[in-house]
């Protein structure tokens, strides 16, 4: 896919929590495996290794039991700041396989924490996407939802 026609999604939402609940809710596998996902998804399996150059292996599992496994690699962890990370479609065991057509192999994950007035802003820029941007741009508003009824 040429560069220029690759889209960016971002996604912000200013949640009510301190910003080292939010960087859990990436980094610790108990806490992501409670919101990821859009509505009617769940986490079923979770291997965060939170190092620069460690890996990322999740599952999604549709409302329908499907399951959707993804992985990845942490380029960039600044602690309660900004996590960036690859992302692609894998197996089980986390061989990559790529996003499909017309997408690039990996897309990248940029997550920013903003703390101001006892509530903390949470940007998600996803790059990489072609068809499907509006589906993931909604797929991210309703895990940002997921993510605020958990925090409470």
């Amino acid at each position: 896919m040429d560069p220029l026609e690759e889209k960016l999604i971002e996604a912000t939402r200013v949640f009510d929590a301190p910003k080292d609940l939010l960087w859990k809710a990436w980094t610790e596998v108990e806490h992501f495996m409670q919101w990821y996902g859009p509505q009617g998804f769940t986490i079923p399996v979770c291997n965060i290794d939170l190092k620069v150059g460690g890996r990322h292996l999740w599952s999604m599992q549709s409302p329908d039991g499907k399951q959707m496994y993804f992985t990845g690699v942490y380029k960039e962890i600044s602690p309660m700041d900004r996590l960036v990370f690859t992302d692609t479609s894998s197996d089980a065991e986390g061989n990559e396989l790529g996003m499909g057509e017309g997408m690039p192999k990996f897309m990248d994950v940029t997550v920013t924490l903003a703390h101001s007035d006892g509530k903390t802003t949470m940007t998600v820029s996803h790059l990489g996407w072609g068809p499907g941007a509006e589906y993931a741009k909604m797929g991210w508003e309703q895990a940002f939802e997921k993510l605020s009824t958990v925090l409470g």
